[in-house]
């Protein structure tokens, strides 16, 4: 396990005791993991009343709930890159007895397709789930409560029908998609659909005793790809990094930075959260957080990550009246990243700037406003010299003789385009069709 000061560990420990006291939670694990390591791990209270001194740990098997979403989003990711599948695509096209035209599986991945939250019928009062069969006869019957894309609104019925969209796509059963594609790789060997060996207890502790009452474990069937996965603090440790840093061999780092873009607010009044394609995206202050919550009977969790600093963190919690568990998760992050970041990289110098960019470097103009053009690392890049601290630079790389196309930053996917004199002379440039010139000038000179 990675190193931090001993007083960001008390902190760390402090904020998962002050929850588990306030809110009368049995048992909670928090854990930090930065740049794919352990960083801190802390269990408080129980992992079974009958117990009470034997507080859960690394090892120990919650059910995470929700999350199970964010794999199913990386397997429709995943089968999309691999030419499977398209965003785009309408359900009906794998599941033609699905009963709902127009309906795409981009919608259904950010909560924008207007499906109803539940299955046909009273599941959550039952307890009682369908298999493959009353899933996809329900879904038919099932009511597109709102128009597509004009609310954010949440449906694990929606998430069920991608996991039956993966499992006809891939011609076997969802849960075996998701071990071949996804836990074996990562060795999550702890990561099961239900829960296994060495599992919590789940509660429920009411308003007015201190007595937990145990809660039913459920079997979601064919709603498994919506919320049925259960796993541990390690192995939740590695997903939370895995949102950080991908595994190539898993999901195209691209391809995780696509399921990060915003598709709709979910807060209208404050824009503190958004959804992506599975993720949730939390703003705190000036920070970002992807990840997901999870609530199932007895089991509350939160994960999420602070991608530019590989910094997340995981809060599983035992009870049904738990605390908030993403502002939790968020918590553990942001102590460790206002008292004990990480040390960046040094600067290197560079050996030399490549001839083709001598003449591009400095200042230039576009559209009356300056912009400072430079080499960093061998990349050229440009900044506007009014932008704030926090905006990246626009980079470039060469895509032919004078040609270069944006990469990052402003004007991503534009081309700059040099015209050089006949002495090879930069005389000026345009970038996204834009003239780029040495002096200031208006759009007329």
């Amino acid at each position: 396990m990675s190193q931090i000061g001993e007083r960001t560990g008390r902190q760390l420990r402090h904020l998962v005791l002050e929850r588990q006291r306030r809110h009368r939670v049995p048992g909670i694990h928090g854990s930090v993991v930065r740049d794919g390591a352990p960083l801190w791990q802390g269990g408080v209270g129980c992992a079974d009343v009958g117990a009470p001194e034997s507080p859960p740990d690394a090892d120990s098997q919650f059910l995470i709930a929700s999350i199970t979403k964010t794999f199913t989003a990386v397997l429709v990711m995943a089968l999309r890159d691999e030419g499977k599948l398209a965003l785009d695509d309408s359900v009906e096209k794998f599941v033609p007895e699905s009963g709902h035209t127009a309906l795409s599986l981009r919608q259904m991945l950010a909560h924008v397709s207007g499906m109803q939250r539940e299955p046909v019928g009273d599941s959550w009062e039952q307890l009682e789930f369908p298999d493959r069969e009353a899933l996809v006869r329900g879904f038919g019957e099932a009511e597109r409560v709102l128009r597509p894309h004009h609310l954010w609104h949440y449906s694990n019925l929606a998430y069920a029908m991608l996991g039956e969209v993966v499992s006809r796509v891939e011609g076997r059963p969802w849960a075996e998609c998701l071990q071949a594609r996804v836990l074996s790789p990562l060795g999550m060997s702890r990561t099961t659909v239900g829960l296994a060996s060495g599992a919590v207890s789940g509660y429920y502790v009411t308003p007015y005793s201190d007595v937990p009452v145990p809660e039913p474990v459920v079997d979601q069937r064919a709603m498994a790809p919506c919320g049925a996965l259960a796993s541990t603090p390690d192995d939740m440790g590695r997903w939370a990094a895995f949102l950080a840093d991908p595994v190539e061999e898993v999901l195209h780092p691209d391809t995780l930075d696509e399921m990060c873009q915003p598709q709709i607010l979910a807060d209208l009044d404050r824009w503190q959260l958004a959804w992506g394609l599975g993720l949730m995206l939390l703003r705190r202050g000036e920070r970002i957080f992807v990840g997901h919550t999870g609530g199932m009977p007895g089991h509350v969790s939160g994960l999420f990550t602070h991608r530019p600093s590989g910094t997340g963190a995981v809060a599983l919690m035992n009870s049904t009246s738990s605390p908030d568990p993403a502002a939790l998760a968020v918590d553990l992050v942001e102590c460790v990243l206002d008292q004990d970041p990480a040390d960046p990289e040094p600067w290197q110098p560079g050996r030399q700037v490549p001839a083709e960019l001598r003449g591009i470097i400095g200042h230039w103009y576009s559209e009356g406003s300056p912009y400072a053009f430079s080499v960093r690392e061998g990349h050229l890049e440009a900044r506007a010299t009014d932008a704030p601290e926090h905006q990246p630079p626009s980079v470039f790389a060469p895509v032919g003789e004078n040609l270069y196309r944006t990469v990052s930053g402003r004007e991503t996917g534009e081309l700059l385009r040099i015209t050089r004199d006949e002495r090879g002379e930069v005389v000026k440039m345009n970038w996204a069709s834009y003239r780029v010139t040495r002096e200031p000038l208006g759009f007329g000179q």
